[in-house]
């Protein structure tokens, strides 16, 4: 360590160096001047975080809190310097040769860290010291008090600092993170577990939604595209629209071109007449200009011809002034000679008078002085007198005061022993006990609304939880519903397309006839059958074709048109018009089970009806041609034919899929209405919820209100009884102190008549003194006025002495002042005379030329008259001019007013058809964004295309997508992302489990050489505990002893045997042994480790002289390789040091530090 920079640190509070340049250096100072400070702020600096172990309650302690001349800081800073020339601290910092750590801590707890001036975390402080035996509570550093902790320490503390020696502190904070990370790794993969199971749940559900979602994308795709044609449709009307505002549009720039054609002539006239008048102002500003320079000139000729005349007028004041200056000076010369012959005439009289005055004055001053003498002597006896007589009156007075003092005391303490019987009387707890009463009464009362309160809660919290749940089943029982209806509809369209697709087939020719003459939605044979279910077979195989014609009201509408369908097959039948059948059948016909309305009733009233095969083929015999026999399971017998029409199955037939389809529908309706019931009661169920969740929270509010109550109540009854309390207490302590004040008042009784009688003795003693003090009066009336007689009578000499040379002096200064005075008069007479000179050849040389100017006056005031002329005539023509120019611009503002009209409607006809543009750009960027194109949409589309039609074709599909129900579009998507974070989490779930095997090894690979490393240096530091232990206590023996088997947990112990005593634990020993004991153990691990430095904080303070001698051989021989900074107040430790650092506290709670070189001084010392 080379330096240690402290600023704000506890008593450090200004910014402090401590300089440690050789390897002992000592600390000294008196107690409580703050050197322990020092240590304090090397603990703090490399990270200790503990108030406790600052000697302090909070962190921010550690900030100077002010003293009674100085105000507190704002925050503490400590800085350590470390020399890092021979590398010895590896890694990333080995390059530096300079290692500073820094901290700061400011009023808000906020602490800062800086590593070679970088801000970084504690941590980072911390690793540099690991494995180095420093750090804030390292073997290193022994503060007060740590000598004894380090021995009398569990066998788990001591081992701490076992590991700090053998460098394995670092293996057990990775150790520590190590379970950290397998303890989140396991978290990790738990929580991985859960999340895999859900979404294994919502991949069963989700592909069931993409299923629907692949229906409901296809029909979007189709009413998009409906939604474009129309879009198409839109944009051709409102392209037609476009092209009749364009031909507006070009109808308005005409009449705005043949306007502004007209403004332009205008115009064109306007800038002829200014042209002109540019020309017409050009003349009268030349003009004008003449005038003006004539009107200048004749100014500047008045304007000299004035000058010249205040120029001889101001010469002839001059001279007149020269002559009265001249006058005077002569005067004054005369005066000032005649002054100066009287001065000297007095000075010749005055000179003997002064001699004379001086002599009288030194003889009054010799009288004088005898005088004060005597008055000296005399002072000196009254001084003496006074000083006897102020030590009685002190006396007097003290004793007088000390009266008052007794006086003033008793009537305290009288009026304290009133106030306190009046407190006494006034005490009384009768108030205070019956508000007790009240407020127990009123907190047992807001108690039992408060139980009341919470059984309501907890009831209405009760019928929550069951509404709760049955508002789950009922939301489990609308799901279930719901995707039954989906289940339906599915099943029903499936059963309607397949059933479109046996009617009408896949002929595009026969469905572009069909959609022309409107029969695409016209009913179906198939759709008009009405039969038994089992002779539907019978009927289906009998009219064949005939399911699939469309029925119509009158065939003779169509007669025309069907000639037009070449290459396809259509079957149209008229429900209009009744075939009668060609007679009576003798047996019951498949007719018979069908409606009488039936169109093609007559073609089955020929099929005759048989119960079974063998009933079939006994009436064979009986048919004539035409007639047949059919029975219900498909056996068709004719005269010489016979057909089998049996089915797979009851519903591969028209007929029956048609009445599945109704049944379908039937089911959808029922299953739908139940579906709105249960929305209802679901929608009830929530509302009810709602509702209690409200009545929950309102009666939460009552009962925290109430609880509030209870709790201020409760507070009160115990500031109530506190106070009835504390009042009986008061009492007793009244009387206690009344029995004192008594007692008082008997002490100063006693005390006062004692002072009375001092007082008397004094004052008897003051009479013989004021004898003395008379004579001595007379004696000083007598020599004060000796002494006044003779200082009257120096004074008069002395005062006429001195004013005869004060008139010495006066004359000779005014001697030399009218000397001087003579002498500037002459001087300025004659300068006067020169000036006097040189103002009449002014006067002279200007007076030629006026008559001059004055003619060249005359001429100029003729050229201004012609001037003025010429101005007028160009003033008229130019206001002629600008008047032709008014009328031009007023015609050229009408028609622009008529130009802008009809730019307007221009604008407006432009925003119009620029608004059908933009339409139609909108219809084109939708359609663009679509992915589609306008024009490819409109060749697809006929001519004849309308709107209407397209807009009801998309209702349709419209119709469709709503009947899907709720469909979640995200499903395909969410699918495929579930499918995708399943596969990722899989392979997560494997790396979780592959890092977690890792981390087990490191566990073991850590422990393994945690072991290793702290068994060899356990035996290491025995060997140096057992080698250092006698060479401090001149014999005897210690070891170190494992508390367990256990190498990463076992404890460790210190046995000790000093000389001539038994071995024992280290606890048996005295102070002093175990101080020993402990610098042996430090110094052992520092054999075995050495720390850069040892900080030792008055280690030697338990030892007497001769272990401290000892001690003292140990810590020099150590300090070849160690650096120590020690804090001592013993002289024989002080002995060693090459440096001595002493800290003061000359200023209360500041210190500051005086540092002085042994050697140097040693130097010094013996050159002297």
């Amino acid at each position: 360590m080379r330096k240690i920079k402290l600023s704000g640190f506890k008593s450090f509070v200004d910014p402090t160096t401590l300089i440690v340049p050789t390897n002992l250096t000592g600390v000294v100072g008196p107690n409580g001047c703050g050197k322990s400070n020092i240590i304090d702020a090397v603990m703090w600096v490399m990270g200790e975080s503990s108030a406790k172990h600052l000697r302090g309650d909070a962190l921010t302690d550690v900030i100077f809190n002010g003293s009674s001349a100085r105000n507190p800081v704002g925050q503490a800073s400590v800085e350590l310097m470390f020399d890092n020339t021979e590398n010895k601290l590896g890694g990333q910092y080995a390059s530096y040769d300079e290692i500073s750590i820094k901290r700061q801590i400011n009023r808000e707890s906020i602490s800062t860290y800086f590593l070679n001036g970088t801000r970084c975390r504690r941590r980072d402080i911390t690793a540099i010291f690991l494995g180095t035996g420093l750090g804030p509570r390292s073997y290193a550093i022994i503060e007060q008090g740590m000598i004894s902790r380090l021995i009398e320490a569990k066998p788990e503390e001591l081992r701490t600092f076992i590991e700090e020696a053998a460098g394995i502190s670092k293996y057990r904070e990775r150790r520590r993170e190590t379970e950290n990370r397998i303890r989140n790794t396991r978290e990790n993969i738990a929580r991985l577990n859960d999340i895999l199971e859900e979404l294994d749940k919502q991949l069963k559900h989700l592909q069931r939604q993409a299923k629907a979602a692949e229906r409901y994308q296809l029909l979007k795709k189709e009413q998009r595209q409906l939604e474009a044609e129309i879009q198409a449709l839109n944009w051709k009307s409102l392209n037609e629209l476009a092209g009749k505002q364009l031909q507006e549009i070009r109808e308005h720039e005409n009449r705005v071109e043949a306007a502004v054609s007209d403004q332009r002539i205008v115009e064109k006239e306007i800038v002829q007449h200014r042209e002109s008048l540019t020309t017409a102002n050009e003349d009268y500003n030349e003009v004008q200009s003449e005038y003006y320079r004539v009107g200048g000139e004749i100014s500047r000729l008045e304007q000299k011809i004035q000058h010249i005349n205040e120029k001889i007028q101001d010469a002839r004041l001059g001279l007149e002034q020269i002559n009265t200056e001249q006058q005077q000076l002569t005067e004054q010369l005369e005066q000032d000679e005649e002054q100066l012959k009287q001065l000297a005439t007095t000075r010749e009289g005055l000179e003997p008078q002064l001699k004379g005055s001086r002599e009288e004055s030194d003889k009054a001053y010799s009288w004088l002085t005898e005088s004060e003498q005597a008055m000296q002597a005399w002072q000196t006896e009254w001084e003496e007198f006074n000083r006897t007589a102020n030590g009685y009156s002190r006396r007097s007075e003290v004793a007088r005061t000390r009266i008052e003092h007794l006086n003033d005391s008793l009537e305290e303490i009288r009026q304290r022993q009133r106030n306190l019987k009046q407190e006494l009387e006034e005490m009384d707890t009768s108030d205070s006990e019956t508000a007790i009463k009240q407020n127990d009464t009123e907190l047992k009362s807001a108690s039992k609304t408060r139980d009341e309160i919470e059984k309501s809660l907890k009831h209405k919290r009760e019928t929550l939880q069951s509404t709760r749940k049955l508002h789950q089943d009922q939301t489990r029982a609308l799901n279930l519903q719901r995707s039954q209806c989906q289940k339906l509809e599915g099943s029903l369209a499936s059963l309607e397309a397949l059933q479109r697709n046996a009617m009408t087939g896949s002929n595009p020719t026969l469905k572009k006839w069909l959609q022309k003459h409107d029969l695409e939605n016209a009913p179906r044979l198939a759709q008009r059958v009405v039969v038994e279910t089992e002779w539907a077979c019978a009927v289906e195989s009998v009219l064949g074709r005939f399911m699939q014609d469309i029925c119509i009201d009158d065939l003779s509408d169509y007669l025309d048109e069907i000639s037009n369908l070449n290459g396809s097959e259509l079957g149209l039948i008229g429900t209009s018009e009744q075939v009668a059948a060609e007679n009576q059948s003798r047996f019951p016909s498949l007719a018979d089970k069908l409606k009488d309305d039936f169109p093609l009733r007559h073609l089955l009233s020929t099929v005759y009806l048989a119960d079974d095969i063998q009933a079939a083929i006994g009436m064979r015999s009986n048919l004539t041609g035409g007639e047949s026999v059919i029975t219900a399971d498909g056996f068709w017998i004719g005269q010489n034919w016979i057909r089998v029409c049996r089915s797979n199955g009851q519903q591969t037939g028209v007929i029956n899929r048609e009445k599945e389809i109704q049944k379908l529908k039937f089911e959808l309706d029922k299953a739908q209405g139940k579906l709105v019931d249960l929305e209802s009661a679901a929608s009830d169920t929530l509302t009810q919820l709602e509702s209690l969740e409200q009545e929950i929270h309102e009666l939460q509010a009552q009962l925290n209100r109430q609880e509030q109550k209870v709790s201020e109540l409760k507070a009160t009854l115990t500031t109530d009884k506190a106070g009835v309390e504390q009042a009986r207490s008061r009492s007793e302590r009244i009387e206690d102190e009344l029995e004192e004040l008594h007692d008082q008042e008997q002490e100063e009784i006693q005390e006062m008549d004692n002072v009375n009688a001092e007082l008397e003795r004094i004052e008897s003693e003051e009479s013989e003194l004021q004898k003395q003090h008379a004579e001595l009066v007379a004696l000083k009336e007598k020599h004060q006025d000796t002494l006044r007689k003779a200082r009257e009578l120096w004074q008069k000499t002395h005062e006429e002495s001195h004013g005869i040379a004060l008139q010495l002096e006066s004359i000779s200064s005014q001697r030399a002042s009218l000397e001087q005075s003579i002498k500037r008069s002459q001087i300025q007479s004659d300068h006067l005379i020169k000036r006097g000179d040189e103002l009449e050849n002014t006067i002279s040389e200007n007076q030629a030329p006026v008559g001059e100017i004055k003619i060249e006056l005359e001429e100029k005031l003729t050229q201004k008259v012609e001037s003025e002329k010429k101005l007028s005539e160009a003033r008229g023509k130019v206001q002629n001019i600008e008047s032709d120019l008014r009328e031009k611009e007023q015609l050229r503002i009408t028609h622009e007013n008529r130009v802008q009209e009809l730019r307007s409607g221009l604008e407006r006809a432009r925003l119009d058809i620029q608004e059908t543009r933009v339409r139609l750009q909108t219809i084109e960027e939708k359609l663009a964004e679509s992915g589609q194109n306008i024009k490819d949409i409109l060749a697809m589309l006929s001519e004849e295309a309308e709107i209407s039609t397209w807009r009801d074709n998309l209702d349709k599909v419209s119709q469709k997508i709503h009947r899907l129900g709720p469909i979640n579009l995200a499903a395909i998507d969410e699918f495929t992302q579930v499918s995708e974070r399943k596969s990722y989490l899989d392979k997560q779930d494997k790396d979780l489990h592959d890092a977690l095997q890792t981390l087990e090894s490191a566990i073991q690979k850590i422990d393994k050489e945690s072991r290793s490393r702290f068994k060899d240096t356990f035996d290491q530091l025995n060997a140096n505990l057992k080698e250092l232990f006698p060479q401090l206590f001149g014999g005897g023996m210690s070891y170190l002893e494992l508390t367990g088997d256990d190498l990463l947990e076992t404890g460790v112990t210190v046995m000790a045997r000093p000389p001539g005593k038994r071995n024992s634990t280290i606890h048996l020993l005295s102070g002093g042994e175990k101080a020993l004991t402990a610098v042996a153990l430090v110094f052992s691990i520092f054999k075995l480790n050495p720390a850069p430095f040892c900080i030792l904080d008055e280690v030697d303070a338990p030892l007497d002289d001769a272990n401290i001698g000892r001690f003292s051989e140990l810590v020099v021989s150590m300090s070849d390789d160690i650096q120590f900074i020690f804090i001592t107040h013993n002289k024989i430790t002080m002995e060693i040091a090459h440096q001595l650092l002493g800290v003061t506290m000359h200023e209360a709670g500041v210190s500051r530090l005086v540092s002085v070189d042994v050697d140097e001084a040693v130097k010094m010392a013996a050159t002297a």
